[in-house]
């Protein structure tokens, strides 16, 4: 078992990194750029702008860098192999960049939705805060390399990042609220 885990937290790593690091060093100018829907109400909002979105892939990407060098010089943890992102370098940085992106445009994604819902920003929708930038990531890199994702994410492993990462959301969030880097602990 604590194999497995190791496995679904090594792969989603470029992906859970992007979302802390856009909250950090966000801020700026909006990507919706302050626009609205006929329905009134905000495309994304102000917490999602273009500062935070590169600085989040730049971070999801440099991780993975370091766990594809990792990777290269037989990396282990506690004796069991991390999963490789790719046959070489290119590859895998490109499987390194889907995990990030699709990370962060699944969170927009959640957001377009939760302003259609009439949801304020911050305002807390459980289950899916959660895991917006699971799915996001998955779907982003399912099409960039499907093959790759098919062989990489197992049903079992799948099952391990939903149950794992809810708890690793709500922990990250908590630190960030005590930090001052969100203003909600959820």
């Amino acid at each position: 078992m604590i194999d497995l885990i190791i496995k679904a937290l090594w792969l989603m790593f470029p992906a859970y990194i992007p979302n802390p690091f856009a909250a950090i060093f966000g801020g700026g100018k909006p990507i919706d750029g302050g626009r609205f829907l006929k329905d009134g109400r905000r495309i994304i909002g102000d917490g999602k702008t273009y500062m935070g979105f590169f600085s989040g892939v730049f971070f999801g990407v440099l991780a993975g860098s370091i766990q594809i060098w990792l990777n290269s010089n037989g990396f282990e943890i506690l004796g069991i192999d991390v999963p490789a992102f790719g046959q070489n370098y290119t590859y895998a940085l490109k499987v390194v960049f889907a995990l990030s992106c699709g990370s962060l445009l699944g969170d927009m994604f959640k957001s377009f939705f939760k302003r259609r819902m009439n949801l304020k920003r911050g305002a807390p929708l459980p289950c899916v805060d959660q895991l917006d930038f699971v799915v996001g990531s998955w779907v982003f890199t399912y099409l960039i390399s499907p093959e790759w994702f098919v062989n990489n994410f197992a049903p079992n492993v799948m099952i391990i990042v939903l149950i794992i990462t809810p708890l690793l959301h709500l922990a990250t969030n908590i630190i960030g609220y005590f930090i001052g880097v969100k203003k909600e602990p959820w």
